[in-house]
C-alpha cells in the first residue's frame, strides 16, 4: 500500500461514481519503460477522471510480452471493480498502477503519467497528460502593441507578438526576445511540460533587489503545432500589469 492511497481514492472515486466521461479514442497509444513498449494499443480510452483533462486508460490486452502485468491487492470498497496492479519490465517495475472491472472501465488499465519513461500519441511523444481532443491551441501574428511592467518599471514592449490562444483559458502574449529589457531578467532552472507547448524554461524578474520568481517562460523546442513560440517569451498576464493597444488588462 505505500505509496498508492491517492490511487486507491482515486479507484473508489471511480467505481462509485465512474469518471467524468469516458471514451475511446482512434489514436495508437504506446508506452516506452525501461527500453521497452510496455503497452502498444489502438484501443485506448481518454478517461476523465476530473473535468478539465484526460488520462490513457490502456486494455489489459494491449500489454506486450515484454511486460508483466499483475494484480497485487483487491481495493476496498469496490467490491472487486478495482486492484492495486504492478507492472514489470526487465529489471524494473512500478506499483502505480490501477487495474479496473467495472462496467464503464472493464479490463482497462491506468498506468500512471509520469510512472512511464515517455507516452506516444501514434509517432509523437507527448508531455504531462494527454491532449483533451475538446480543446485547441491558435498562434495568430498580431501587430497589437503590447507593454508589459511591474511597479512601474518597463519589461517588455512589442508590436509583433504572438497571440497563443487556448481553449478555456486566457489570451497569453509572446513577444520577441529583442523586445525585453533583459537587465531585469535572470535564468531559473524551473522546467514544466504542457502537452501541447511541449518543455518551458523560465527567467525570475529583479527590480530593486526584490525577485519576482518564475514569471516569465519561454520554449526552446516547442511541439510541432506551437512551433512558432520558439524563442518568444511570454509574461504571466496574472502578475504583471499589460497593456493592450494602450488598454490596460485586468490581472
Amino acid at each position: 500500500m505505500a505509496n498508492t492511497s491517492d490511487l486507491v481514492k482515486l479507484a473508489q472515486k471511480l467505481v462509485s461514481d465512474g469518471p467524468h466521461k469516458a471514451e475511446h479514442t482512434p489514436r495508437r497509444v504506446r508506452g516506452l519503460f525501461n527500453g521497452r513498449y510496455a503497452f502498444d494499443t489502438i484501443q485506448a480510452y481518454h478517461v476523465w477522471e476530473h473535468p478539465y483533462y484526460p488520462q490513457y486508460y490502456v486494455p489489459i490486452s494491449s500489454f506486450s510480452p515484454d511486460a508483466s502485468l499483475s494484480k497485487t491487492s483487491p481495493i476496498d470498497g469496490t467490491n472487486g471493480g478495482a486492484h492495486l496492479g504492478r507492472l514489470n519490465v526487465g529489471n524494473r517495475s512500478t506499483n502505480r498502477v490501477l487495474i479496473f472491472n467495472t462496467k464503464t472501465l472493464q479490463d482497462l488499465v491506468k498506468v500512471e503519467f509520469g510512472a512511464v519513461d515517455q507516452w506516444f500519441e501514434e509517432d509523437v511523444p507527448i508531455y504531462c497528460h494527454p491532449k483533451d481532443p475538446y480543446k485547441r491551441i491558435d498562434i495568430l501574428q498580431s501587430t497589437r502593441n503590447i507593454k508589459i511592467a511591474l511597479d512601474g518599471i518597463p519589461l517588455a514592449e512589442s508590436s509583433s507578438p504572438l497571440l497563443l490562444l487556448e481553449t478555456t483559458l486566457r489570451t497569453r502574449y509572446y513577444l520577441p526576445p529583442t523586445s525585453v529589457n533583459w537587465q531585469h531578467l535572470t535564468p531559473s532552472d524551473t522546467e514544466t511540460l504542457c502537452p501541447y507547448k511541449g518543455r518551458a524554461n523560465y527567467y525570475h524578474v529583479k527590480l530593486d533587489g526584490k525577485e519576482y520568481r518564475d514569471l516569465v517562460w519561454y520554449y526552446r523546442y516547442p511541439t510541432t503545432e506551437s512551433a512558432p513560440i520558439a524563442g518568444y517569451v511570454c509574461f504571466y498576464n496574472e502578475k504583471v500589469d499589460v497593456w493592450v493597444d494602450d488598454v490596460k488588462e485586468a490581472r
